[in-house]
């Protein structure tokens, strides 16, 4: 009985792609954007599509349609604009800037704002109903959209408060503003769900 062998295509495209997974996202980049390398882009997709769809998901507050639809777009652009990318920052810190973004398009498209609360925040009373557990995520959704984004932006990707200000328009005092009372209203819809739990 006589070996099989394997189809030279298939060699050479597991090979191509253990290569292209050795590479730095700058080198991968530079293949992209110097010869449209299709395998060196899906290495980059592959890598940091992960981090770009839970950023997403968190922005969107849980739509797993429109987290899909960021998360697309924040590639579509992404390629578009991968020659012109200066390394002035990580790869994944510009991808997530692209996602923001797109986010900040859309719910302008949609005449939704990301709004900055003032003051006191009110809690939803549905998140403190006797007997309902809270998770972080659960948490997440039912911040405001400004708190939500500057959490997420600082305390999960590790953002400046002077990178979030730039990003969002917003003063640096605004940013600081935002995170304490961000990081307050998660503490008390926690404690909340937990005492109820």
């Amino acid at each position: 009985m006589r070996a099989e062998r394997a189809p030279t295509g298939g060699v050479q495209e597991v090979v191509r792609h253990c290569v292209t997974d050795q590479l730095t996202d700058r080198e991968l980049a530079d293949r992209v954007a110097s010869s449209g390398d299709e395998a060196a882009f899906r290495a980059l997709y592959r890598r940091h599509t992960p981090t770009v769809y839970r950023f997403a998901l968190r922005l969107a507050g849980g739509n797993v349609a429109e987290a899909e639809d960021l998360t697309q777009e924040t590639w579509l652009r992404a390629a578009r604009g991968l020659g012109r990318f200066q390394w002035k920052s990580a790869f994944r810190t510009w991808l997530i800037g692209i996602a923001l973004n797109q986010y900040r398009e859309l719910a302008r498209k949609d005449g939704r704002r990301i709004t900055f609360v003032e003051g006191e925040w009110e809690e939803p009373g549905e998140a403190l109903e006797p007997g309902r557990r809270i998770d972080l995520e659960r948490a997440l959704q039912l911040l405001p959209p400004g708190f939500r984004t500057v959490l997420l932006l600082h305390d999960v990707e590790g953002f400046t408060h002077r990178e979030i200000g730039e990003q969002l328009g917003i003063s640096d005092g605004t940013c600081k503003s935002q995170l304490h009372d961000a990081r307050t209203a998660m503490r008390r819809l926690l404690a909340a769900g937990m005492e109820t739990a």
